[in-house]
């Protein structure tokens, strides 16, 4: 293993995951789905959420926490509207059949809204929006998560990072996407500092009497016995806003389960109240909205991109050379990363080594 991080061509690592994932028993169809979905976190620079996660998947399956085949019932149907049972399998695969179906949903009758109950982690919240952009439409994607945010003037973790995701298309060479949790940060982020052995801001965390804290060192593990909490957006109390990022995670939850009666807040944990392993029964909603059951295309998109351009034209703080608009950053740096390689940190070459072992992946050589 490198002590520094090194840079792995993008093909070679989809590569890789599409074989380990196939080693894990799923299927090879549905390992190239999950494997686009994480490279495409690692391509837009959101590496908590990518080939990072890989190993973290293994175990969950290796612990029977979720399932490699992924069978989805349909519970209800309409024209509009569709209610789905993930199975407790991968969310990956979960998440980009509801949203194909959203969107076909849409094509038909302009709007397509898809409620899902018994899923897993699906990834990077942005990629399914973005499905619909891709299509000429307005997405969304928003998901609840396993309980690690605590509620304006609270303690305990109650709510997920639930993240919100949108994205529109526009006459620009990207679309507007917007993706981001609902809390300060993602869980994801501490996860990073924990392997680079480093602290997180001040602000991010808080423990049972409200005070700060940043070693993250057992920090995940001290918020899943419900000891320590992130912030939501806006942080502690309402000076600042906290209640509006309290406020918009309250709607992810209601959205991500109240649609389909499903699981929610302290029930989305990955041990019963006997302490035995169970499936962690997460939700997502989805919703394809068709641009052209409102205007002409071009018209949307023109009228999007000039909001776009004209935010970026706006007066910058002195010291600054640019405004950047939702979805731009996400762009470049995946032109970036397909010339450069994704950058492999040593913490996660040693889950990548250890995983190729384990799966006895023996024909991939990532270069550390």
């Amino acid at each position: 293993m490198s002590e520094k991080s090194v840079y792995v061509p993008v093909q070679k690592l989809v590569d890789f995951m599409v074989e380990a994932l196939v080693a894990m028993k799923v299927p090879q169809d549905e390992s190239k789905i999950i494997a686009d979905v994480l490279i495409t976190s690692d391509l837009w620079g959101v590496r908590s959420h990518g080939i990072a996660h890989l190993k973290m998947y293994y175990e969950r399956m290796r612990r029977g926490l979720q399932l490699p085949i992924t069978n989805i019932t349909v519970v209800k149907d309409t024209p509009t509207t569709a209610v789905l049972d993930g199975g407790n399998g991968m969310g990956m695969v979960v998440g980009y059949k509801a949203m194909n179906m959203a969107i076909e949903k849409a094509r038909k009758f302009g709007l397509g809204a898809v409620a899902v109950r018994n899923s897993s982690h699906y990834g990077v919240a942005g990629y399914y929006p973005l499905m619909a952009a891709k299509e000429g439409m307005f997405g969304m994607s928003v998901t609840n998560a396993h309980p690690s945010t605590a509620p304006t003037f609270g303690t305990r973790p109650m709510l997920g990072t639930n993240p919100i995701a949108v994205a529109a298309p526009t006459d620009e060479e990207f679309p507007y996407m917007f993706d981001a949790a609902t809390s300060v940060a993602p869980r994801g982020k501490i996860e990073i500092a924990a392997r680079a052995s480093k602290p997180v801001p001040e602000g991010w965390v808080v423990n049972q009497e409200g005070v700060s804290v940043t070693d993250s060192n057992n920090m995940i593990k001290e918020m899943d016995l419900g000891n320590v909490a992130l912030l939501p957006v806006g942080g502690m109390g309402e000076l600042m806003g906290g209640h509006k990022g309290y406020g918009l995670s309250t709607l992810v939850e209601i959205l991500s389960a109240s649609f389909q009666n499903g699981t929610y807040l302290w029930g989305l944990t990955d041990t019963d109240a006997e302490g035995k392993p169970q499936f962690l029964r997460i939700g997502h909603f989805f919703l394809a909205m068709n641009v052209e059951f409102f205007l002409p295309l071009a018209e949307f998109k023109k009228v999007t991109g000039n909001i776009m351009r004209e935010l970026r034209e706006s007066p910058k703080v002195p010291g600054q050379s640019r405004i950047y608009t939702a979805g731009e950053k996400e762009y470049y740096n995946t032109q970036r990363v397909q010339s450069e390689g994704v950058e492999i940190t040593p913490g996660v070459q040693k889950a990548l080594q250890a995983l190729q072992q384990e799966l006895k992946l023996a024909g991939h050589d990532l270069g550390f």
